[in-house]
């Protein structure tokens, strides 16, 4: 009798801390899910790779201080996804006004984004979750 007891205060344990620890996980931001900072700047650069690459979205860049675009995309991927960063860049409105972005082409710089957390090997209900909270900006940035 002691050793189902035993048995079952060990599973009701375990199932606490199983618990404890989804919910713990579900309460960390998603700049702490992805990995923090260096996967962040490791999403980054990929990033820049991909469109140095995609000769479609290269045009959209071509004239781009790469390195200010880096620092400010690195913000802004942390701020928004919960890190404790600040985005010191421009507000997305004035960035990509008059680049006339169609929705087809910022689709495509989508996927060079989702090509770029895959070469990170970010998982991808992290990703679904990162992609959610930068679609937001999807307004800000198309057509203007």
């Amino acid at each position: 009798m002691n050793a189902i007891k035993l048995l079952l205060m060990l599973f009701l344990i375990s199932l606490i801390f199983g618990t404890i620890a989804c919910v713990s996980h579900a309460q960390q931001s998603v700049y702490a899910q992805m990995g923090g900072q260096p996967k962040v700047e490791e999403v980054v650069e990929n990033f820049i790779e991909e469109i140095e690459f995609d000769r479609v979205i290269f045009e959209y860049f071509k004239d781009t201080d790469v390195d200010r675009f880096r620092e400010k995309l690195i913000e802004h991927v942390c701020y928004l996804t919960g890190g404790q960063c600040e985005y010191t860049g421009d507000a997305m409105v004035r960035v990509h006004a008059g680049m006339d972005i169609t929705e087809t082409d910022f689709n495509r710089g989508v996927d060079l984004f989702i090509n770029a957390m895959n070469k990170a090997q970010i998982p991808h209900p992290i990703q679904n979750k990162v992609l959610a909270i930068l679609a937001k900006t999807r307004k800000e940035i198309i057509y203007l």
